[in-house]
């Protein structure tokens, strides 16, 4: 019997996270400004969500764009946000951190991770910045986080497609690799043929422009994205 791969779908807002479980998704990464890549989510969405969302739901901690390398103040806020988050009741956390020659932080990263147990830890496409990723995955792994979300160091999933597959053998069920970047109905199917990842995420921002489209067409674009996958 095949596994059917897990679909996590990426929202900024809770019309779009009800529309995402109702098209089929089987997790929510929940963010805000997505359009920059995702920062830490408000308390009252991720308590309005909680509510309203059966779907486990991961929460993005990031406290602000541009750069993945923290200051100890920074540092310090996202120790707080993770805390928050678990008050929240959500169901994991996404968070990446790199040196200032892109390298992992392997040591704030870790701690950050022993922060969140009992939710698993997703480094997000920080990842992608580095210089080398399989030394980079190797430096995820020693972290404690239990799966990556990454392009493969490339614009989008599908460029990346042959070194994600790549990374999924070396990881080799040590940790779980996440193609994300760039997926939509129109290459799903490649990327998930080609990198033969266990799980995908998108958050449809190809196709659909982040915060301008109905919540029916974006539950509807979801709903695509989960017959492909269903079943494969």
């Amino acid at each position: 019997m095949t596994n059917t791969p897990l679909l996590e779908i990426s929202v900024e807002s809770l019309a779009s996270a009800i529309a995402a479980e109702r098209g089929g998704a089987n997790r929510i990464e929940l963010c805000a400004y997505l359009a920059v890549g995702g920062v830490t989510p408000s308390e009252q969405l991720m308590r309005d969500t909680r509510a309203a969302v059966k779907l486990p739901i991961f929460a993005m901690i990031r406290p602000r764009d541009e750069s993945f390398v923290y200051s100890a103040s920074e540092l310090a806020q996202m120790r707080s946000e993770i805390a928050l988050a678990k008050s929240c009741g959500m169901d994991g956390i996404v968070l990446g951190i790199l040196h200032r020659d892109n390298t992992i932080n392997v040591e704030q990263a870790r701690k950050l991770v022993e922060l969140a147990r009992p939710l698993p830890v997703t480094f997000h496409r920080a990842f992608d910045e580095t210089p080398d990723l399989p030394t980079a995955l190797e430096s995820v792994i020693s972290t404690g986080a239990t799966r990556i979300l990454t392009s493969g160091g490339k614009p989008n999933a599908l460029e990346g497609a042959s070194v994600l597959a790549n990374l999924v053998r070396v990881a080799n069920c040590r940790i779980k690799i996440l193609p994300g970047g760039g997926i939509n109905p129109t290459n799903l199917r490649e990327v998930v043929s080609l990198s033969g990842a266990p799980e995908f995420h998108s958050g449809l921002g190809s196709t659909l422009p982040y915060g301008q489209s109905s919540s029916s067409t974006f539950e509807s674009a979801v709903r695509q994205l989960a017959r492909l996958l269903s079943p494969l």
